[in-house]
């Protein structure tokens, strides 16, 4: 018998066809066969929101091999991914197959190994209609929303934009942000520090530790000015600092959960610098297959589209043995930890985990890319660490009176690392450092070394980054694992947000947009309304809600929301401001503007249509070209890296991935450029030169 299985890759079909052999034919659909049109709407509004389906361009000659190899098989399974889109993928493949649908001949892995192949295909199931339900209601929701409002931008703002029920809201909570900021205004306040020290003991115990200002008789006390502070000061100068409470303690600190799709974004941008993209692809990667050496190809880590924490009992046992083995019983759990998953989240799948955790990632290093290395060391790393046992902290705390304010002063060390031998969870927050506090005993006076007041000022809310932009969304339940990275990726692409480094902002076509948006169609950037929206979607995927009688109640009101805006802006368009800079056009001597074209940024006259000149965008920095003396401008490889490039650039062929700084060099005159990494190393880059900063005989 002829056996075909039908998955999505052609990576995940070489490994799955590795392990089943001889008697299966795997082949990969390359993601979806069919789809709504490309160039219509697609979707009968007025007959229950019918989709009008249609084989996606380009894949003729793949459909017709999909279909010649059922046609001679004695039974077709379809393994696509394991999630709502798989799921409609294989109800799609299953219509243009002649599949009956009421055969079991859906099988899904949620980990590309031998064991994950042989269980799944051993547990093969009917296609849950109710979660290809859910995927089409998102889908004809996503098209209604998109093709409805879309061109109402076009007509309004500027041809060629979108709108969309997640990016929109994204987008809206960046503008938000940055308005934020600006309005934003500083508040001044004040600390006191106090260098104390024993006046007794060993040398190293003599050493000034800081004791942070409190309060006025026990109570907290809030400096908000510079005489405020010279009060407390004056009042304190000649008072005896006297230690009137110590607390010692022990704190634990427990590890992280495994990653979930939310979480495996943020640190991946925070640790690695990927965007959400970028990781997801990585992601991908790991799951589907890796040849390692011995092994042939593997999956290395579970399906990494998932909300939920929940962990393979045999897993579990592993990582226990794993950590006994390796770092030592005190290190290993007595009774596996468990994480609670958020009420909502899908629990079709595991959190996200290394499949063999026995392939550490120095183990598998060789057989890796550079970012496939990174990503699964991250994975690996953080699931392990689930596993280990907390680290424990000797905390220590003091209670120091000077007259009748009170400074308090605290410390601690690591009495046992535990999971932090292996992993710490990154932030946004700066990390705690370890400190000591020498041994102090109550009514024991202390030497001051210095008293030193520090004005400071409240700090606006930051911009969002990549990593706290998919937290905010999935804390408020926009959006599912599988939409983050391409919402992130369309916002930008789109030039309704652009990075500053890590950071987003909005462009002035994403304010533009948003105003419009909040103004016309309030609900659909209405995070609540969204997420609301989404709840929807897993009641029709739970079967506890008819999705074409929830498309009819929410089309009802969108339709006549549509008209309203169409009405209230009868002859009205918003104009985007242009961004002027500080370039001088050479034919007519105004401030050039930034303008947004196919290919992105260019510089135009705003004298437009008198003054047609235009200039590519360029970004100039303080330095000077050491070859031809012209300036260096910041540019980026198609690897999006950043690197430097004489503005001559190809008659002057300099190039560097240095930095280019406002110092000169003191031997040459020439500008000095500064390597990455560690050490920073700063250097002359003029030939015959050699300067280097810092070096015997030079500076």
């Amino acid at each position: 018998m002829s056996k075909l299985v039908i998955v999505e890759s052609p990576a995940k079909a070489t490994t799955i066809q590795k392990y089943l052999g001889n008697g299966y034919e795997v082949m990969a659909s390359m993601g979806h066969v069919r789809d709504l049109p490309k160039s219509r709407l697609g979707v009968d509004v007025d007959h229950d929101f019918a989709p009008k389906y249609e084989n996606i361009k380009g894949k003729e000659d793949l459909i017709k091999k999909l279909k010649a190899a059922a046609k001679k098989s004695d039974e077709i399974y379809l393994a696509t991914d394991p999630d709502r889109e798989g799921e409609a993928i294989s109800w799609h493949l299953a219509e243009l197959l002649k599949v009956d649908l009421n055969s079991e001949n859906r099988v899904t892995f949620t980990e590309i190994t031998r064991s994950g192949v042989k269980n799944g295909m051993e547990h093969p199931r009917k296609i849950d209609m109710q979660l290809v339900d859910a995927q089409q209601a998102r889908r004809v929701l996503d098209r209604i929303v998109g093709y409805k409002i879309s061109p109402f931008l076009w007509k309004k703002v500027r041809k060629g934009l979108s709108a969309g029920r997640v990016q929109s809201v994204a987008v809206r909570m960046v503008v938000d942000r940055e308005e934020q900021i600006r309005a934003f205004k500083p508040e001044e306040y004040w600390s006191i520090d106090a260098q104390v020290a024993k006046k007794q003991g060993k040398k190293a115990e003599k050493k000034p530790f800081t004791a942070k200002y409190y309060g006025c008789d026990g109570k907290k006390q809030e400096i908000k000015n510079e005489s405020e502070a010279q009060a407390v000061l004056e009042q304190v100068k000649e008072a005896p600092f006297v230690v009137e409470s110590i607390k010692k303690g022990v704190r634990k600190k427990s590890p992280a959960p495994p990653f979930i799709t939310s979480t495996l974004q943020q640190d991946a941008s925070r640790r690695l610098g990927f965007q959400a993209k970028r990781a997801m692809k990585v992601a991908q990667e790991l799951y589907e297959g890796v040849e390692i050496d011995g092994l042939g190809a593997v999956g290395l880590i579970t399906y990494m589209r998932t909300d939920s924490l929940r962990i393979a009992d045999e897993a579990l046992a592993e990582a226990e043995k794993f950590i006994s083995a390796t770092y030592g019983k005190e290190y290993a759990l007595a009774k596996p930890r468990t994480f609670k998953t958020k009420k909502g989240a899908q629990d079709a799948h595991e959190a996200i985990r290394p499949t063999m955790i026995e392939l550490t990632p120095a183990k598998v290093k060789g057989n890796l890319t550079s970012d496939q290395y990174k990503l699964y060391k991250l994975i690996w790393e953080r699931f392990i660490a689930s596993q280990m046992a907390n680290a424990l902290l000797n905390t220590v705390s003091a209670d120091i009176s000077a007259g009748k304010h009170l400074f308090k002063a605290s410390g601690f060390n690591v009495k046992f690392d535990g999971f932090t031998a292996l992993y710490v969870e990154s932030t946004d927050a700066a990390e705690e450092e370890e400190t000591q506090l020498p041994p102090l005993e109550e009514q024991e006076v202390l030497e001051v070394a210095e008293l030193k007041p520090n004005q400071h000022f409240t700090q606006p809310p930051p911009r969002y980054t990549e990593a706290s932009l998919i937290k905010e969304l999935e804390e408020n339940g926009i959006g599912r694992p599988s939409t983050y990275a391409p919402t992130l990726s369309t916002i930008q692409q789109r030039g309704y947000v652009e990075r500053d480094q890590k950071a987003l902002k909005p462009t002035a076509l994403g304010e533009v947009t948003t105003k419009l948006m909040k103004e016309q169609f309030p609900k659909i950037v209405n995070a609540k309304f969204t997420a609301g929206m989404e709840e929807m979607l897993d009641g029709v995927e739970d079967g506890k809600v008819n999705w074409v009688s929830f498309m009819g109640d929410f089309y009802k009101d969108f339709d006549a929301t549509l008209k309203a805006a169409d009405k209230n802006m009868e002859g009205t368009r918003m104009k985007v401001p242009d961004e002027e800079t500080d370039e001088i056009c050479e034919l007519c001597g105004r401030k050039m503007v930034i303008k947004h074209g196919r290919f992105g940024k260019f510089l135009a006259c705003p004298g437009f249509p008198e003054c047609r000149n235009t200039k590519k965008l360029v970004q100039a920095t303080a330095g000077t070209c050491p070859i031809c003396g012209k300036r260096v401008l910041a540019k980026k490889s198609k690897a999006g890296r950043n690197y430097f490039g004489c503005e001559d650039n190809p008659k002057c062929g300099f190039m560097t991935w240095d930095t280019p700084l406002a110092d000169k060099c003191p031997k040459c005159g020439s500008t000095l450029f500064q390597k990455g990494g560690k050490g920073k190393l700063v250097h002359c880059l003029k030939e015959g030169c050699g300067y280097v900063r810092g070096t015997s005989g030079d500076e």
